[in-house]
């Protein structure tokens, strides 16, 4: 899988990209089937039957560039100039069709159904990787596919495109966000969170210009710190709750209590789910602040208005998510552990040192953001 993630990011040929989607899906069928149970089986069935649908669909899509341009290249003049010249609607479903796959590997709406049952069923740790590596991946092809495409034409251009994508943006946030309120597993609650990331990384992508882009790769690199400390913090402390090992799955309620039996995590938890929702002191803040930024200023030379409902319609999503990212916090500290449940286990281990780096980092990063923006300008 990592292979085909790496094979993603270099492919600048349409059918090298085909390939390497599909190389990056077929492993992740498998991963999330990685266990013998019930629950890990229907979560893989569901995610091959999501990803086959959605493969279809992107392959017809290239298949339309292809006989549009007459050339698989991206990088190719013809690819441009050919796709300049088609009617402009024609060309710009054939550019989101062959997107379907990338919005796929995004956990992009409107392929994002998978998602759920998927982070249930996989393992925390391939869970984790899920929320990361493909969309990383996925959404540095997008940016690549989008930027192959003619400014101004009569037909396909990049400013085409801004509407459609803002409009999945939007929609990314709203059903990740709403679908989170009312989540009582912890898993599925981060599951419908990547959802809503989804939705706030394509924002860099739609303001269509530099500041975007690399407000693009900022979010996504802080994004890997955000993910994993959430998904280790998580299964760490339901780690320490013996309640969790009766229950099906990891039960939000379970974590009542366990604020002063496990203060370190604890507090760890609680910087890293401040750091999703987008709040200081956290990176969180910062990449959102520069998504955002870089949309009001392609709002303020191109006047669409779509994307002034984005920017509006995007902070008001980072205040809804605020509702259930701090759900765990509020119990962990404010709610009293259950008469019923069993006294918590202490130890952390090696694995608990870890996810607490990993949410320092947070905390770093948004005091030294220019360590990252500096690499990302080297790229």
């Amino acid at each position: 899988m990592t292979l085909g993630l790496f094979l993603m990011t270099i492919s600048v040929n349409l059918l090298s990209i085909y390939l390497s989607v599909e190389l990056v899906s077929i492993c992740s069928y498998l991963l999330t089937a990685l266990t013998a149970s019930r629950k890990a089986s229907e979560g893989g069935i569901k995610y091959l039957l999501f990803g086959a649908v959605s493969s279809a669909i992107m392959l017809y899509g290239m298949s339309l560039l292809y006989g549009m341009t007459g050339t698989l290249d991206l990088t190719a003049d013809a690819f441009g100039i050919e796709l300049a010249r088609q009617e402009s609607a024609v060309a710009v479903v054939a550019v989101l069709l062959t997107s379907a796959g990338l919005l796929f590997k995004l956990a992009g709406v409107p392929f994002h159904v998978w998602t759920p049952d998927a982070y249930e069923a996989a393992p925390v740790p391939v869970a984790a990787f899920f929320s990361v590596g493909p969309k990383a991946a996925a959404v540095l092809v997008l940016m690549r596919v989008v930027t192959s495409l003619p400014v101004e034409s009569v037909g396909a251009s990049v400013v085409g495109l801004q509407t459609p994508l803002a409009v999945l943006a939007l929609a990314g946030m709203f059903i990740g966000n709403l679908s989170a309120l009312r989540q009582t597993d912890a898993k599925r609650l981060l599951a419908y969170s990547t959802i809503a990331h989804a939705g706030f990384l394509l924002v860099g992508v739609v303001a269509l210009n530099e500041a975007g882009f690399e407000a693009v790769l900022f979010y996504a690199g802080t994004y890997l710190f955000l993910s994993l400390a959430a998904f280790f913090l998580i299964d760490l402390l339901a780690r320490t709750n013996p309640a969790n090992a009766a229950d099906d799955g990891i039960l939000i309620r379970n974590f009542a209590g366990l604020g002063p039996k496990q203060p370190l995590l604890s507090v760890a938890l609680t910087v890293t789910m401040l750091g999703l929702t987008g709040l200081p002191p956290t990176v969180g803040f910062t990449a959102k602040l520069l998504s955002f930024s870089a949309l009001y200023d392609a709002w303020q030379q191109q006047g669409n208005p779509w994307l002034l409902a984005l920017f509006a319609l995007g902070i008001l999503n980072a205040l809804i998510s605020l509702v259930y990212y701090l759900k765990i916090p509020f119990l962990l500290f404010f709610r009293p552990l259950q008469p019923e449940q069993p006294e918590p286990v202490r130890a952390i281990g090696g694995g608990g040192y870890l996810a607490v780096a990993l949410a320092f980092s947070i905390v770093l990063l948004f005091l030294k953001p220019d360590w990252l923006l500096n690499l990302i300008a080297g790229w």
